[in-house]
């Protein structure tokens, strides 16, 4: 393959917003700096092709503003899944007594919680230091701004700037936490999903604006840990992405477990209540509302970092809403110019951040090319049970009017699910009526996104609903179930053949 430093090659064929012969007709003379390429930010992609660049025995900086890791090591997928973990232990402690087991009154210390988080934090950030020793890999610790198509300005993070310039850049900035507008949020304190982490005494009463995944997990989590939580959800139902039998099965959990949801309520009004409270006042179709608490989350979604970054300086095109726009090999509107990871938008996950990474070495190392082209993008929202989903939902077929059949299975028909008490959710999966092909599936269950990835692999495979029903699976096993489910199509069960 054709790689920007290797001016012998022959171009090899392009399909993307702009001709190859473009793309290959800048100047591919190593820069005054001695840099080939300059990756801005360290997010799970970040963390690896750096140094897979180095071993190449390419001059590579990688320029970062805070800390090594990004979102995921620092404020997203380590931290919160760490606190997770506590708040399902203090949960499922409360339960001792449906198993038999005593085990008196249940409190949560949220300072050891918070350090515990953060010990854990810690690790993961001295993991990837570890590996950015490569010869020919400089970390430089400051904030990037583009002054021209191939050329950064670096504010350095002990003072002063540094300019450098390459011929292969790569921006994997992410996003941050969307800060609340509404009348008087600039008056009190209101928490994001970073600072909230850091409280170190459980809220009264926890309010949280959005009922996406970031909302839901931290309102199960603290309602858990000992709050009284409010989630307000503009929209008519939570998780708005999800099939309705979704949101209403999590709702339905949620409210369960004692957490006031509040749909079709707009925010428009915050303001200081008592001394350390907050009173917030919302629209509804039956008139105003207000909700007085001790603490207020904004979970309202995420911007990207591309303000400061100053892309347009270098002539990189961005969406209507900020994000880098990309094509099917990553590469931005400049020529040998790439962004990966959540900056780019669309779904914002790590490992979508890391197939990302896997692309882009493809693309830059040789010998095989890839495209981000029809890859199938799994998640998992971690409220408990969690809720796992790939492919094609059911509403999504609909609207395609695209024939199709439906297997759905509670999780009070799962062996494994009854003998452990963890029988709320259903799995479910939506199936081509002609070919039998899995489309897609939803798990919402005790350890949905590992029984989805079964059905993710599966998909992959393109092994058809009915080789889904005749497996042999070790009972009693939660995967156990999928021989149910795919035997149980349109509410009608079949015999497996």
């Amino acid at each position: 393959m054709h790689r920007p430093w290797d001016a012998k090659c022959d171009p090899p064929p392009f399909t993307g917003a702009h001709k190859r012969g473009d793309l290959w007709g800048y100047d591919l003379a190593v820069a005054d700096n001695g840099y080939d390429v300059i990756v801005i930010g360290t997010s799970q992609g970040g963390r690896l092709l750096p140094p897979d660049l180095a071993k190449a025995g390419k001059r590579v900086a990688l320029v970062e503003r805070e800390h090594l890791g990004g979102v995921c090591v620092n404020t997203g997928c380590t931290p919160t899944k760490t606190m997770v973990a506590s708040a399902r232990l203090a949960y499922q402690a409360r339960r001792g007594a449906e198993y038999g087991v005593r085990t008196g009154p249940v409190s949560v210390d949220l300072a050891a919680v918070r350090e515990r988080k953060r010990a854990m934090v810690s690790g993961a950030r001295e993991n990837y230091a570890s590996r950015l020793t490569p010869e020919g890999l400089d970390l430089i610790e400051g904030e990037a701004r583009f002054t021209g198509p191939k050329t950064v300005d670096i504010a350095l993070r002990d003072g002063g700037t540094r300019q450098i310039s390459a011929p292969v850049i790569v921006v994997d900035t992410g996003t941050s936490p969307r800060p609340l507008t509404i009348d008087g949020a600039r008056d009190i304190p209101v928490l994001d999903s970073t600072s909230i982490m850091e409280l170190d005494t459980l809220p009264q009463h926890l309010i949280i604006l959005g009922g996406g995944y970031i909302g839901l997990e931290f309102g199960q989590m603290f309602r858990r840990f000992g709050s009284e939580v409010t989630i307000v959800q503009t929209g008519p139902r939570l998780l708005k992405m999800e099939d309705d039998d979704v949101s209403d099965e999590v709702t339905a959990i949620l409210r369960d477990e004692g957490i006031t949801i509040l749909t079709s309520a707009t925010p428009f009004r915050v303001e200081e209540a008592d001394p350390g409270h907050v009173r917030l006042t919302v629209r509804t179709p039956d008139g105003e509302e207000r909700i007085e608490g001790s603490h207020l989350l904004a979970a309202i979604g995420r911007v990207p970092n591309t303000k400061v970054l100053a892309p347009e300086a270098a002539g990189i095109r961005l969406s209507d809403r900020g994000y880098i726009e990309v094509d099917e090999y990553l590469e931005t509107s400049v020529p040998g110019t790439y962004a990966m990871g959540d900056v780019k938008g669309g779904p914002a996950f790590t490992h979508l951040s890391y197939d990302d990474y896997r692309v882009l070495r493809a693309n830059l190392l040789g010998p095989e090319k890839r495209s981000t082209r029809d890859r199938i993008v799994p998640y998992t929202m971690f409220i408990d049970p969690q809720l796992g989903r790939v492919g094609m939902s059911e509403q999504q077929a609909r609207e395609q009017n695209r024939p199709v059949h439906i297997a759905k299975l509670p999780m009070n028909g799962v062996i494994r699910a009854i003998e452990t008490g963890e029988t709320r959710g259903f799995m479910k999966a939506v199936i081509d009526a002609g070919s039998g092909e899995i489309l897609g599936a939803v798990v919402l269950g005790a350890e949905g996104g590992e029984i989805m990835t079964i059905i993710q692999t599966a998909m992959l495979g393109k092994l058809s609903a009915t080789a889904m029903s005749n497996l042999i699976v070790t009972h009693p096993l939660l995967a156990e179930g999928l021989n149910t489910l795919f035997m149980t199509v349109d509410g009608q069960e079949f015999a497996a053949t």
